[in-house]
């Protein structure tokens, strides 16, 4: 294959096609940004991070072009006016953390010595990002990797395959200069070869499980230190003392925003029996009121699924249980868009599910939940834990003791309550297990974005 297409799940349409980039110019650019990246990181911080913040201020101005492109690309309704606020929001975080973050730590200025440790920028850091989120999944490394000093090689999944173009041209018309911010059209072939053959100082990889244990061979042997944001299966726990209409809004927005293509959507629901009917009776009111169909009209709230076999998936998971007891609650007839074998999906609540089933065990990526009723925090603790994945807990309480209690409990990367599916750039995004391993913003983010450096200087 000589070209990338994206096909569009509005319609199965070649929405659009770049070339690819054969290994010699991909090494080649890769070199490029390794002689760019000395001066880059050699002006003062503040002007890196006035670039930076510019680049992401011209991202901003193009928004009214993202906003349909992303839903001709993946499928996102126009109606939620597309990424640059959290955009924003990370970039303005990171860059009035950076100073703060990347200061020497001094361990002894007397007349005797001078011992400090440095933070230095990695070199050439290669950004692998998804399509799901595309512009905020690949800000959340640009922005502080470009602040601390980096070059950054931008490569971009196919389905969203415009995302990266655009990014590089907002920051390199902000001011950026080209060699330092790139975006390649790489295949897979190329990339792991890639990596493989050390061209890159640090890669942050987020996508699916095989992908990341794909790019954890390839780089096996060369030391390049890496960050994998890989796959989830985000529980929600409903205790007692709660506020049952905000738990029943946030948690089934949580499983179905985005088409439930979410990495920290709400794929698994565990109630307190005594409210267990009344939670499922208020999802599936909430859930039936959606409208699936094509994401270009202001109406539409949940639009097709990115690709045709990511729906496929989805239905497999929902038959399965379904066939082993499972209940499906809503009424597929509301959405006359699932026509059962395209990319449309029709929303779904599964109740009588249990541990046995892939939809409460696999990653399901799509608008499906299953809610199972427990009789107190133990058993919830014990099926949250019961997983291959580790990103985020949501957990429904008024009691922050009793929520932090459980969250020392849990196996997972960030604990919410009261509220889920979000990204704070003030905390450390990691996860456990199959999740991955490493961590994106907060001042960890800047320290996993540079090494350190010790000086022990004695004098005379």
């Amino acid at each position: 294959m000589t070209t990338l297409q994206c096909i569009s799940p509005i319609d199965g349409s070649v929405f659009a096609e770049r070339p690819l980039l054969t290994p010699d110019a991909a090494r080649a650019a890769i070199e490029r940004a390794r002689a760019a990246q000395p001066a880059w990181a050699a002006l003062p911080l503040a002007e890196r991070i006035r670039l930076v913040r510019a680049g992401a201020a011209r991202l901003g101005a193009m928004n009214d072009e993202i906003v349909p492109e992303l839903a001709w690309m993946m499928g996102r309704p126009v109606r939620y006016g597309g990424e640059f606020r959290g955009v924003n929001e990370r970039v303005s975080y990171m860059a009035g953390i950076a100073a703060d973050s990347l200061q020497p730590l001094v361990v002894e200025d007397s007349p005797a010595f001078e011992r400090r440790i440095l933070r230095e920028p990695h070199g050439v850091v290669a950004v692998i990002a998804p399509w799901n989120y595309p512009y905020l999944t690949a800000i959340n490394t640009v922005a502080p990797a470009l602040i601390a000093g980096n070059a950054v090689v931008l490569k971009h999944a196919t389905q969203t395959l415009l995302v990266g173009e655009r990014m590089v041209r907002a920051f390199v018309e902000a001011g950026v200069p080209a060699a330092v911010f790139q975006n390649l059209f790489l295949d897979h072939g190329t990339t792991e070869a890639l990596i493989a053959e050390g061209r890159f100082d640090f890669i942050n990889f987020t996508g699916s499980v095989g992908g990341g244990r794909a790019v954890e061979r390839a780089a096996a042997g060369t030391f390049t230190p890496l960050g994998l944001e890989l796959g989830g299966k985000d529980p929600g726990y409903v205790m007692e003392d709660t506020n049952l209409d905000a738990a029943v809004d946030v948690l089934i927005d949580g499983a179905m925003y985005n088409s439930g293509q979410c990495c920290c959507g709400i794929e698994r629901i565990y109630v307190i029996e005594p409210l267990f009917d009344a939670f499922v009776t208020k999802a599936v009111a909430v859930v039936s009121g959606y409208k699936l169909g094509n994401p270009l009209e202001p109406d539409t709230t949940l639009g097709p699924m990115a690709n045709k076999r990511f729906a496929d998936e989805a239905r497999a998971q929902v038959a399965e249980a379904v066939a082993a007891g499972a209940r499906a609650l809503v009424d597929k007839g509301l959405f006359p868009a699932d026509d059962g074998q395209g990319s449309y999906l029709a929303p779904q609540i599964l109740v009588d599910v249990d541990h046995g089933m892939r939809v409460m065990r696999d990653e399901t990526f799509a608008p499906v939940v299953g809610i199972m009723p427990v009789k107190d925090d133990e058993q919830a603790i014990r099926l949250m834990n019961d997983s291959a994945f580790g990103l985020t807990a949501s957990l429904w309480t008024n009691d922050p003791a009793r929520a932090a209690a459980i969250g020392a409990r849990l196996d997972t990367g960030t604990v919410f309550m009261n509220r889920a599916d979000y990204l704070d750039p003030a905390l450390c995004w990691t996860g456990r297990k199959a999740t991955g391993r490493g961590g994106a913003l907060s001042v960890i983010g800047f320290h996993n974005l540079t090494r350190p450096k010790s000086y022990h200087l004695k004098k005379a």
